[in-house]
């Protein structure tokens, strides 16, 4: 019986299937980092927006709920009275690194339009300049 005496070449290493790997992971990576949008606030009912985009810059973050009995006021989760609001705004902005830091102020849409001037009268009077209001994207109806 003959046996055919074939030569085994080197072996190769496909590339095709290395590069959909890679740029699978690279998707899954950008995913994850663009879905872990941090809010250190309260859950609120925001308005929608159909200009409303994400911030991904450090910000302080306001949280402005209506309560029966007048608004209730979180600065990243920290609960504070509306007259101690000024004070503590001041501190924060003292220990951050930066000169003017950037406030976000995510405010239900249940809150009166005079309460959401008083938060903002308490934060142009500590000196923050930079503020955005928060609101998510309007869907579109069909």
């Amino acid at each position: 019986m003959k046996l055919s005496n074939r030569s085994i070449g080197a072996p190769r290493v496909e590339m095709l299937p290395l590069i959909d790997i890679v740029f699978l992971l690279l998707v899954f990576f950008i995913y994850a980092m663009l879905s872990m949008a941090v809010h250190r606030g309260q859950q609120v009912d925001l308005p929608q927006s159909g200009t409303a985009g994400l911030e991904t810059n450090e910000a302080l973050g306001i949280t402005i709920q209506d309560a029966d009995n007048g608004l209730k006021i979180f600065v990243d989760e920290e609960p504070v009275e509306l007259p101690e609001l000024e004070q503590l705004l001041e501190k924060k902005k003292a220990a951050s690194k930066e000169k003017n830091p950037n406030v976000q102020i995510f405010a239900d849409k249940s809150v009166s339009y005079q309460g959401l001037f008083q938060v903002l009268d308490r934060v142009k009077q500590a000196g923050l300049t930079s503020i955005s209001l928060q609101a998510e994207a309007e869907t579109a109806t069909p």
